[in-house]
């Protein structure tokens, strides 16, 4: 068994390459993360959007009622499979509900406050 030793190849480095901030794919990436969002009034239209003028706690209510349609469809179409898709549905079932109790927990900060 060889044992490793602290010697590094006799490497040379190529100095001649150029920047990379002159390519343009350096600069893309340098105005994405750096440049500041396009405000909302100039962004193009969603396809499915929030109503701005609905509350937090209107929009948690919605919330809750969506996930629990979500979970119900998930669970029902667990029930009519078999093997590892099943258990995938049942998880997405798990994942669902955990989110539904945080809304709710939420929504109850809403009530006591």
């Amino acid at each position: 068994m060889n044992q490793p030793t602290n010697e590094l190849p006799n490497m040379q480095i190529d100095t001649t390459l150029t920047s990379t901030l002159d390519s343009e794919a350096a600069q893309r990436a340098l105005d994405y993360y750096l440049k500041p969002a396009i405000s909302e009034e100039v962004a193009e239209p969603r396809f499915f959007d929030v109503n701005r003028n609905i509350s937090c706690e209107e929009a948690l209510v919605h919330a809750s009622d969506l996930l629990r349609c979500a979970a119900a469809i998930a669970n029902e179409s667990a029930n009519h499979l078999q093997g590892v898709t099943r258990d995938l549905a049942f998880s997405t079932v798990h994942m669902i509900d955990m989110a539904k109790a945080m809304v709710d927990r939420s929504l109850e900060g809403y009530a006591n406050g």
